[in-house]
């Protein structure tokens, strides 16, 4: 269906919320309207994160359940289902409400379409760019990451695709994963002279030397301005730090307070950190840091369609995040005068693949990347009659697949797996293909484990997990969900202190014994030296044996303390 046919068929209007109408021809100006944001100002930036190798047009459901607390309770970026549309004023049941949200699902994304794609994202790229003389393209990072060609082709793919898009600018975090010489390959290979990896705060580990620019220096229509780059700063914690043996990282607060000052020295009008530290990392670092004018931020893959304004000893700094899989684009304009960001306009926009004309050039390239892994992506594993989806504080049905297929596969009691936020959503009724399940595990270390594991270390993985999850300071929380489990039952408290958060360990209605031996399975060690089948072997082979997937029985845990968190649908 074409998207002048689709338009006609769903009779879109009102570019506000885009809600049904009877006029074709109002539905076709309604989708060209919403794209049309007038141009504001003369500093130009275009950001997008954590898109995770998706060229495709895809599924994503946002969470049911983004808990905040302390400070965070009840405040962006932990709104969820009505409570965000209440917050933001967004109309329930129309194409924003379903962008952003993950209410009535299932029907608006069979009403809207998919949303991302390359080849969408690229015009309207191209749009925005044409409307902002010098307006410059930000990448967060997390690109080379989350599927199957990007893992056979090491990232190429998506290399390849942002320099085709136009990518100016990007930080990192997943990109790490592919190892410090890949890396450095590309940047050294691909990037030169056209991408700039900037990162203030990745450093050698013997002399504390950058690894990366920290930040660059242009012109934009007669204005000094800097980027300055922040990657992840838990990379080799939550990912195997011997992936990156030589290299440090971190927050690196007060080397960033000097390389603000360093820019803001050398003439920069106007100063944003492209950041990977996640949105509540970046919010306390915008009331620390002075002389930002706005964070463009990445990692925890939070849609928040205004930005909060922090203030600090300097000022005020605008702080984002512009979602995740290639749902986004996020148009941030600066009027700069007298020295000075005087006034801005946002918007983050989202790509609706049947509201935008795909790109021809970028739709050849990506059938070009696609070509050779046609076939092995289509393979047929097993039918849906579930919607697969894993983006949620506690588990998902895609996330809980993987945990049955671990039981069974490995003959486990127990298993475990990662909360990644990563991984596209499946309609029912619909074949789950190999792509979808690289979608979910596509990652360099992705060997599966059997474990005997005393009940005593199951708690303590457990609490390690939550307080990495719900410390209270941010600069103590690395991003990602709970670890997802399955067969034992648990119950969990946030609000609790660290090591007091996990109680009622139960597996088959039995309490777990701290002396206890349990056969426990996961994937994903972040150790060095563990290896064993890598994971999509052991799901496949499930799936295959299921041939259809039906009546999933998400395995969450027991939750107190939240009552009336606006975190929760």
């Amino acid at each position: 269906m074409s998207r002048r046919e689709f338009l006609q068929v769903l009779g879109i209007a009102a570019a506000g919320g885009m809600t049904f109408s009877h006029s074709a021809r109002a539905a076709e100006e309604a989708a060209t309207k919403f794209y049309d944001l007038p141009r504001f100002g003369n500093v130009h930036f275009l950001h997008f994160t954590d898109c995770h190798a998706q060229l495709q047009p895809i599924y994503f459901r946002e969470p049911r359940v983004n808990i905040g607390l302390g400070i965070a309770r009840n405040r962006p970026p932990h709104l969820v289902g009505e409570h965000f549309l209440s917050h933001y004023g967004v109309k329930p049941g129309t194409a924003q409400a379903h962008a952003f949200t993950c209410l009535d699902f299932e029907n608006a994304a069979r009403q809207y379409g998919k949303v991302g794609g390359f080849a969408h994202m690229a015009t309207l790229v191209k749009q925005m760019k044409a409307s902002r003389p010098g307006a410059l393209l930000l990448d967060g990072g997390d690109t080379w990451q989350g599927s199957a060609t990007a893992l056979w082709t090491k990232g190429q793919d998506m290399v390849d695709a942002c320099l085709a898009l136009g990518v100016d600018i990007m930080t990192a975090h997943w990109e790490f994963t592919l190892g410090a010489d890949r890396v450095e390959e590309i940047i050294a290979k691909d990037f030169k002279d056209k991408v700039e990896f900037i990162a203030q705060n990745v450093q050698t580990s013997d002399f504390g030397d950058p690894v990366f620019s920290p930040y660059t220096l242009r012109e934009m229509n007669g204005v000094q301005i800097a980027v300055i780059g922040q990657a992840f700063p838990y990379t080799p914690i939550a990912n195997p730090g011997y992936l990156v043996p030589d290299w440090t990282f971190g927050i690196q607060e007060s080397q960033l307070q000097q390389i603000i000052d360093e820019v803001r020295g050398k003439g920069a009008k106007a100063v944003v950190l492209l950041s990977h530290n996640g949105m509540d990392v970046d919010l306390k670092l915008a009331s620390r840091v002075r002389g930002l004018d706005a964070i463009l931020g990445g990692h925890t893959h939070d849609g928040v369609p205004e930005p909060v304004v922090v203030e600090n000893a300097g000022g005020k700094t605008l702080v984002t995040n512009a979602g995740s899989n290639g749902k986004f684009l996020g148009v941030l304009d600066f009027d700069v005068r007298d020295g000075k960001v005087s006034d801005f306009r946002y918007k983050l926009m989202p790509v609706f693949a049947n509201f935008l004309d795909a790109d021809p050039d970028m739709a050849a390239l990506i059938d070009k990347i696609r070509s050779p892994f046609a076939g092995k992506l289509a393979e047929k594993l097993a039918f849906t009659d579930e919607l697969l989806y894993r983006r949620g504080n506690f588990n998902g049905t895609f996330d809980q697949l993987i945990l049955d297929a671990l039981l069974i596969q490995k003959e486990a009691q127990i298993a475990f797996s990662p909360g990644f936020r990563w991984g596209t959503s499946l309609l029912p009724g619909s074949d789950i293909t190999m792509e979808h399940l690289m979608d979910q595990t596509a990652i360099t270390y992705p060997y599966t484990t059997l474990s005997d594991l005393p009940g005593r270390q199951l708690k303590v993985i457990l609490e390690d997990v939550a307080d990495n999850l719900f410390n209270p300071d941010p600069y103590y929380q690395q991003g990602g969900d709970m670890v997802r489990v399955g067969g034992m039952q648990y119950t969990i408290d946030p609000l609790k202190e660290a090591g007091q958060r996990i109680s009622d360990m139960m597996l088959d209605g039995k309490p777990i014994e701290a002396d206890k031996t349990y056969k426990v399975a996961g994937w994903a060690p972040v150790a060095e030296g563990v290896d064993g089948e890598p994971v999509w072997e052991v799901v496949a082979r499930y799936l295959r044996d299921k041939k259809t997937i039906t009546a999933i029985q998400v395995n969450e845990p027991r939750v107190k303390g939240v009552g009336a968190n606006q975190g929760i649908v």
